[in-house]
């Protein structure tokens, strides 16, 4: 009997495994095309796009969505999957909660972290304020991993399953630190100084206002307005022929008209 429970027990912490590794590849898959679609219109991709991958891209979109849509199926008719509308007390401890997250990160990170090399400063110079440039401070975690917020545990109690995967994300912004999982890239840090101009120019408590509020409309964290722009505003920069705008007009016009 005993050993039948370790076995029981050893299948279901292996499918959890591979179904996490999944869910890290789908939401890279669902990041991936989400970029595709603010740049290019369906009807341009399919008047230009390659007709065999666009073909076996919507194959194989479908058999995911009829995979999942049994298997949420069957979660609803167990009951498993009631998602509760947070009140307007607990959006407003969420956005307590992720304001303290980023200050004692920031808290943490700041003392090993250094300024930009000249290089990377050089590059980014058509684009920040010499001003942010001069404050931000940058840190390559080389092998460890920022760990996640303790108050996930309490969201996830709500419904909210699909959270930012804080450990596999390649660069996380704590104010005016930037702080990479892994190896520093381009594209991650000019994401991360475009939060830092974002909390600058709305001010912390209201970019995490419009950041908690985002994620209960959009339930993903890239799809998050802030999230999207900064996405937008990397992949611009990164473009084979880039343009140079200045990310803190780009953020003032989409404050200008509501956009987060």
């Amino acid at each position: 009997m005993l050993n039948e429970e370790l076995d029981d027990r050893s299948f279901v912490l292996q499918m959890n495994s591979e179904l996490r590794h999944a869910q890290l590849e789908l939401l890279s898959a669902h990041c991936a095309t989400h970029q595709l679609r603010l740049r290019y219109s369906a009807s341009d991709l399919a008047r230009f796009g390659r007709r065999d991958v666009l073909r076996k891209s919507a194959e194989a979109a479908s058999v995911l969505n009829e995979f999942y849509t049994a298997i949420k199926r069957q979660m609803s008719e167990r009951g498993n999957t009631t998602l509760v509308e947070p009140s307007e007390q607990q959006i407003a401890q969420a956005v307590r909660w992720l304001a303290a997250y980023l200050q004692t990160q920031r808290a943490a990170y700041l003392p090993p972290a250094s300024p930009l090399d000249p290089q990377s400063r050089s590059s980014l110079e058509p684009y920040f304020s010499p001003a942010l440039l001069d404050r931000i401070r940058v840190l390559e975690l080389k092998g460890a991993r920022v760990n996640p917020p303790d108050f996930f545990a309490e969201v996830r109690a709500l419904g909210f399953d699909n959270l930012p995967e804080i450990s596999h994300m390649d660069s996380l912004t704590f104010l005016d630190v930037i702080v990479f999982n892994q190896e520093a890239s381009h594209r991650a840090l000019f994401h991360g100084l475009v939060h830092t101009v974002q909390i600058e120019l709305l001010g912390l408590e209201r970019y995490c206002e419009l950041w908690v509020s985002g994620f209960i409309s959009s339930r993903a964290h890239f799809t998050v307005p802030l999230e999207v722009h900064a996405f937008a505003l990397a992949s611009k920069y990164l473009r084979s022929l880039p343009e140079q705008f200045s990310v803190e007009e780009q953020v003032a016009l989409w404050i200008s008209e509501d956009r987060y």
